[in-house]
């Protein structure tokens, strides 16, 4: 039987650009925010794109979806990808407008993208280098590359062994962050081509 990716739905932008990027490397996709579909998904991805605060509030109104998605992967092992706001909700916190608490699962802020090159705009938008750093070693996912980007704030991880590649726009910005059965990226996978679906199809054979 073909392993099922649950798709997160809880009204995030690019669900089914997502989707269809899972479909299209072969992955057999079940949208839901059901938590007992969660709990017994093989994998896991959470996309989400807008503010950290708007798609927080969007999760956590989805009744049992955040403690089923804990179950699964910190009890059950299942890999688990974050997308875009869905990699930043990984962390404690995001600082835009205003302070909202975020899922916790890997330590760091989200703060806005302040570059030190005054004459880089933000936000972040188009392709950009995606460079790994030492610890990406542990990740069988990721490559270097070009990858799209649309952001306007940044992971800002508390741990540098938690960064697992990095991205430049006016100063380094964090590209891809993990630990364990956990990845986030910034970037679009979905739009980012064949890079991007090569790290789609990896994390569908992934076995951390």
């Amino acid at each position: 039987m073909a392993e099922v990716v649950a798709l997160v739905d809880y009204g995030a932008g690019n669900l089914h650009s997502v989707e269809n990027a899972l479909k299209r490397v072969g992955a057999k996709v079940t949208v839901t925010a059901d938590p007992d579909v969660l709990r017994a998904a093989d994998r896991i991805v959470l996309p989400g794109v807008g503010s950290f605060g708007a798609c927080a509030a969007g999760l956590r109104a989805e009744k049992g979806v955040i403690e089923a998605m804990r179950e699964r992967v910190f009890v059950g092992g299942a890999p688990f990808l974050g997308i875009c706001v869905g990699m930043q909700l990984l962390a404690t916190r995001g600082l835009e407008h205003g302070e909202t608490p975020g899922l916790d699962w890997i330590e760091g802020e989200v703060r806005l993208i302040e570059p030190t090159d005054t004459t880089v705009k933000v936000p972040h938008m188009g392709w950009n280098d995606v460079a790994l750093t030492p610890h990406a070693r542990d990740h069988d996912l990721l490559d270097t590359g070009e990858a799209y980007f649309l952001h306007s704030y940044h992971f800002d991880a508390r741990s540098g062994q938690d960064v697992l590649a990095m991205t430049d726009h006016g100063g380094g910005l964090v590209a891809a962050i993990g630990r364990d059965n956990i990845l986030g990226v910034q970037f679009h996978p979905e739009k980012s081509q064949s890079y991007g679906l090569g790290i789609l199809e990896r994390f569908l054979e992934w076995a951390p």
